[in-house]
């Protein structure tokens, strides 16, 4: 029997040892639906925090439960180690680390290089690595198969098996998850996709395999791209409506009654999450390096980029309407997660907005149900979220909403708040009121 005819068996008989290099949002989700469906998984990341949490069979991740993990934990599907030596036990590794961007503007590939330094070490022939970490079309064929395959003598599709399968997490749905999203899956070649493909469909409902890793790449790409672009497209609709005086939130609505031809997008305070902000930023980098500027991607960054600005200058503007400035006024911040209803602050507008809030001069605290501290590593400020609500807001001379969480009592807020701002249309529900501007 040829090699991938052995792995692809074992793959299916789920006798395989699979590895997560990483386990945050995307490697721990994926770890465990592995894990429900019968493989023998472990976990690999330096975070010793991460591996002796899991140990003990508790979750830190939302998305994820403690009960799940500690029956995988008792069962023995599911083991966690920072000791990277475990992989030369592997059949299977998928690599699942951050890309973030530098401040200039350049993809962060420290974690995949570290990751893909530590694997070599191990790989091995009869293992096949899938990647999922988002990045740039080309990194699966130009950064893993060298130092993975070529260096080490081994031919791929042959002796081992690469292939691309971004990652499709988004934090808090209960509704499409790890296990029923459909998953792209490219293979460096046809054999190499085979064999991730036949690995993958053991635990996740669909595969959509497609012929290349970079044709997997782009898909991803391609998705978030969509979404970044329609987003400045309808947070640019927001400025012209507010300057045409016309209600954007009526605008849009009556938009989406529309049955074919339109998708309903809202404007915001900006964008955040791990994928929107920073996958299309990925793509203009690497068609720089082509003699291509992306313009759709570079216009909508700009947009999105200046909105807690305009968010600002906006509140500046109707306090001042209201004889206040913002030097000297106390500010309060209602949700600095991202997106409603989860504890994750990675990129979050509302960051932005509290910094430049502290530059005017402002007194700014917050406020976040899931989001006990905050701290942003760029400007130095570090704070605590206040534990009193009703009275930060009776106390404050304005409250800006910019997450929308559900926990909010939105009517309660407005009948003690003296002027509230809201940026998501949180409010809009409950009607007009004159103490309440929306974006």
């Amino acid at each position: 029997m040829s090699t991938k005819e052995i792995l692809i068996g074992k793959l299916r008989e789920k006798t395989a040892k699979i590895a997560i290099l990483g386990l945050g949002y995307v490697g721990l989700p994926l770890a465990v639906v592995f894990g429900e469906a019968g493989f023998h998984v472990t976990g690999v990341d330096p975070d010793k925090r991460k591996v002796n949490s899991l140990m003990e069979g508790k979750s830190y991740i939302p998305d994820v439960k403690t009960e799940a993990v500690a029956n995988l934990v008792k069962t023995g599907n599911l083991t966690a180690t920072a000791d990277f030596s475990i992989l030369k036990e592997m059949d299977a590794v998928s690599i699942c680390v951050p890309t973030p961007l530098r401040k200039t503007g350049d993809p962060d590939m420290s974690f995949i290089l570290s990751a893909v330094e530590e694997l070599a070490k191990y790989v091995h022939k009869g293992m096949v690595v899938v990647l999922e970490s988002t990045t740039y079309p080309g990194t699966t064929r130009e950064l893993l198969l060298p130092k993975l395959g070529i260096d080490h003598g081994l031919t791929v599709g042959e002796d081992w098996y690469l292939a691309f399968s971004p990652e499709r997490v988004d934090p808090g749905r209960e509704d499409w998850t790890t296990i029923n999203t459909p998953k792209v899956m490219g293979g460096i070649t046809e054999a190499c996709g085979e064999v991730a493909t036949a690995w993958y469909e053991g635990a996740i409902k669909t595969i959509h395999q497609v012929s290349t890793a970079e044709a997997a790449e782009m898909a991803k790409l391609l998705e978030n791209t969509f979404r970044m672009i329609n987003i400045g497209m309808v947070n640019e609709l927001a400025i012209m409506c507010e300057r045409l005086g016309v209600d954007v939130w009526e605008v849009i609505d009556a938009a989406a009654t529309k049955p074919f031809g339109f998708m309903k997008f809202t404007p915001g305070p900006g964008l955040g999450g791990h994928c929107i902000p920073i996958d299309p930023l990925y793509l203009s980098w690497k068609m720089k390096a082509l003699n291509y500027n992306a313009r759709f991607i570079e216009m909508a960054s700009e947009i999105n980029t200046n909105m807690p600005r305009y968010v600002v200058n906006r509140l500046m503007e109707s306090m001042n309407e209201l004889g206040k400035t913002i030097k000297g006024s106390n500010i309060l911040v209602l949700g600095v997660a991202y997106k409603p209803d989860i504890d994750d602050v990675r990129e979050s507008p509302s960051l932005d907005v509290i910094g430049l809030l502290q530059k005017k001069g402002a007194n700014v605290s917050y406020h976040d149900p899931y989001i006990p501290h905050v701290h942003h590593e760029y400007d130095g400020w570090h704070m605590d979220s206040v534990t009193d609500l009703m009275k930060a807001v009776k106390a404050s001379d304005a409250v800006v909403i910019v997450t929308n969480h559900k926990d909010y009592q939105y009517k309660e807020i407005i009948t003690a708040a003296k002027f509230v701002f809201d940026t998501r249309n949180a409010t809009g529900k409950l009607g007009k009121f004159k103490n309440v501007e929306r974006l």
